[in-house]
């Protein structure tokens, strides 16, 4: 078969794909329009793994108007319904663009995102929180959701930080400070949070090793030399008595917290 047919035919293929791709993420979001209780739950859940980043169906979703869809389930009293709802909004913010991750916050609301964020329901809480960690990340994104969020993001960490939370639950929120860490201008909603500065301080001689390294990429992020204020930033930090506690890290039993610690360090000495 030469190339003419062969172009032809994965041309014919890849519009059937489309079509077909499209057809059923309008069955989709209509099924979920309509269904009672018991068929909603399956239906989105189903939905969660067609808005995977490699799935085909990903953008004919999206198209279909499943952002309004699966915001309004977050809101439903049934939690198998708040916990898919808020994990294929999880799933659709995944390395998305600037616009999809506006479209979620504008029609989920900034009100809603916190209620979720103090729900009773361990899944929900672990699943706004996955949101929220892939809502910021990309520098201009991070910089841009904090700039018109961050007051009230900062406000939700402390919270959690704060409260009687299992540890995955704080390593999440301690990822998601240092996503904001990585940001340009977003850092500085940390290095000008005392408060902020001091819980990372303590999860960093925390007993447990994943909040010790959550903690770390935080540090990391703040202090690194090739970002405009580093020498402030760390200066501040040094100050803080930080730097003693990396020179302890650098010395622990664990090697990859070990790692990361001599890593800190060597900013401190370039």
């Amino acid at each position: 078969m030469n190339q003419k047919w062969n172009n032809m035919l994965f041309l014919a293929s890849s519009t059937w794909a489309k079509v077909w791709c499209r057809r059923i993420s309008f069955t989709w979001v209509h099924v979920l329009q309509n269904a009672p209780d018991e068929i909603l739950v399956v239906a989105s859940s189903m939905l969660c793994n067609l808005l995977l980043e490699f799935s085909p169906s990903k953008e004919p979703i999206l198209e279909s108007g499943a952002v309004e869809l699966l915001c309004g389930l977050t809101q439903s009293e049934n939690p198998a319904l708040r916990v898919n709802g808020i994990w294929a909004l999880m799933n659709m913010a995944f390395q998305a663009e600037q616009k999809i991750k506006a479209d979620i916050l504008r029609s989920l609301s900034t009100e809603q995102l916190f209620r979720l964020l103090s729900d009773s329901d361990l899944n929900v809480l672990m699943k706004t929180l996955g949101l929220l960690r892939n809502l910021l990340s990309t520098r201009p994104h991070i910089d841009k959701i904090m700039s018109t969020h961050g007051k009230q993001i900062m406000q939700a960490v402390t919270l959690i930080l704060e409260g009687e939370h299992n540890i995955e639950v704080k390593e999440q929120t301690l990822c998601i400070l240092a996503n904001i860490a990585d940001g340009t201008t977003a850092k500085e909603l940390i290095m000008t949070n005392d408060d902020i500065l001091q819980k990372i301080k303590y999860y960093m001689g925390h007993s447990h090793v994943k909040l010790q390294l959550a903690a770390m990429f935080c540090i990391s992020n703040l202090i690194w030399n090739e970002e405009e204020g580093s020498q402030e930033r760390q200066d501040k930090l040094r100050d803080m008595g930080i730097v003693d506690i990396l020179h302890k890290l650098s010395q622990s039993p664990d090697s990859n917290l070990c790692d990361k610690a001599k890593t800190a360090l060597q900013q401190y000495l370039a």
